[in-house]
């Protein structure tokens, strides 16, 4: 039985390649994590691409409120800005996926990337 790994998965270039090329040079079974962390997606075109990737099952996760408060809004109240005048949007949604998916992964598969 092959190695299962989570992967968060958003549908774009890099993640999309990667799941049949870890096919490929490690044999592991690849569960695509899908997190919707209100970005707008559309979201069964992402799950639709997973699966033609590859991947042999898709899990969503509905994120949007825990990513709301726990990190937007405190990124909001400590002024995360970058030279001033950007806020610090595009890296956030990142980070709470992937600690969820450690997470959810440490309960039934022994291989977590991220």
């Amino acid at each position: 039985m092959p190695e299962k790994v989570v992967l968060a998965y958003s549908g774009g270039l890099d993640t999309s390649i990667i799941i049949p090329w870890l096919k490929e040079n490690y044999s592991y079974d690849v569960i695509a994590m899908v997190a919707d962390v209100g970005q707008g997606d559309d979201l069964e075109a992402v799950i639709e691409k997973a699966y033609k990737t590859g991947a042999s099952k898709v899990v969503v996760e509905d994120l949007r409120e825990e990513f709301l408060t726990g990190y937007v809004f405190p990124a909001l109240k400590a002024g995360a800005v970058y030279e001033n005048k950007y806020l610090l949007g595009t890296s956030m949604p990142k980070a709470r996926p992937r600690l969820h998916m450690g997470a959810r992964g440490r309960e039934t598969i022994r291989c977590v990337l991220s």
